[in-house]
């Protein structure tokens, strides 16, 4: 018997999604998740950087199943002298993945103001043929045009935007077939999963094998999601999304035990049990590798000197720090292998 609930969990996605959250801009994202760990009957601790956490309860060495709250966005470099805004990326964001995007720009007085990523020159049709195929640059042929009659820079700041502003990028949610497309399943699926888990355990009684704590990190873009740890904590599991490619065995219908990453191999130890609870739960899961361009806030608790063990685990999810796409079957494998891993 599965305890996933689907629609608890898209519906959960859909909230956390409505919050932008551009790493570093964290307090809007903190207070949302808090709500929602109260609702579910459990009290929300909170880390002096931003992060949240919960204890599940259950006895002994203590295990941190993690999942990060922070998208990757932009930040104001400049202003343009034409009102334009020149901008640089917070976390792994590319110019061929956001061009033509929407976006909203947070200034330092409150207001959001809202835009679009474009190319200068920014028409197909009165571009020259030796500009159509240079690559977008942000930092010389991409810009944010607001949607404000703004002529100059002075116009732009009169409107109170100005460097170190964040700017988040809109997700673009949709269903189909089992399908979800949208930015930011990086990781707010995940912390979807991670608040379904914390509901099942709380409505079902179920036992807890050893201690576990929820830690929903907002730096995990930039490296730095859990440099800190509960004190005593022993293991920590990173539920992130396991990218798919031609040579990934991830696909978007399963769960991936991460074998390695970009920075080293995950614990054996740990990696081990995860694979045989996914065996004897009869689950559709995959190993894998992801490299070279790949982490998780697992890494980073190594990292900052912890004596852990840590692993990770996620769903198989295209098009990753772009217009992602994963399967309803993909969350629903992951929840069942992390349920599994810490009652069973």
């Amino acid at each position: 018997m599965s305890f996933f609930d689907e629609q608890y969990t898209l519906g959960t996605f859909q909230q956390l999604l409505a919050v932008d959250s551009t790493t570093g801009q964290y307090r809007a994202i903190q207070e949302k998740t808090a709500e929602l760990i109260r609702t579910l009957g459990f009290e929300p601790s909170f880390t002096h950087k931003g992060g949240v956490l919960a204890d599940l309860g259950g006895e002994g060495d203590p295990l941190v199943i993690t999942a990060h709250l922070d998208d990757i966005g932009l930040m104001v470099r400049r202003i343009n002298p034409d009102g334009t805004l020149n901008v640089c990326p917070v976390g792994g964001l590319y110019p061929f993945y956001c061009v033509t995007e929407n976006v909203r720009v947070y200034t330092g007085a409150g207001d959001v103001l809202t835009g679009t990523v474009c190319r200068t020159p920014n028409s197909i049709h009165v571009t020259e043929e030796e500009l159509r195929s240079v690559q977008g640059d942000f930092r010389t042929n991409v810009c944010i045009v607001l949607d404000n009659p703004v002529k100059t820079a002075e116009d732009t700041r009169a409107l109170g935007v100005e460097t170190g502003d964040y700017i988040a990028l809109e997700p673009r949610f949709t269903l189909s077939g089992g399908y979800i497309k949208s930015r930011f399943i990086d990781d707010k699926a995940c912390a979807a999963v991670l608040l379904n888990i914390m509901k099942a355990v709380r409505e079902n009684g179920l036992p807890l094998k050893r201690k576990v704590i929820a830690f929903f990190a907002c730096y995990e873009e930039i490296g730095h999601g859990t440099t800190w740890l509960p004190d005593g904590v022993k293991d920590i599991l990173a539920l992130d999304i396991a990218p798919t490619g031609p040579d990934q065995n991830s696909e978007e219908h399963k769960v991936s035990i991460f074998a390695k990453d970009s920075r080293f191999p995950y614990h054996s130890g740990i990696t081990a049990e995860l694979r045989e609870t996914a065996k004897k739960a009869g689950l559709d899961y995959v190993m894998d590798v992801f490299t070279p361009h790949y982490g998780s806030d697992g890494d980073g608790s190594v990292l900052a000197g912890y004596d852990i063990r840590h692993a990770a685990i996620g769903p198989g999810t295209a098009n990753s720090h772009g217009y992602e796409r994963t399967h309803t079957d993909g969350l629903k494998n992951t929840f069942d292998l992390t349920l599994a891993y810490i009652t069973e």
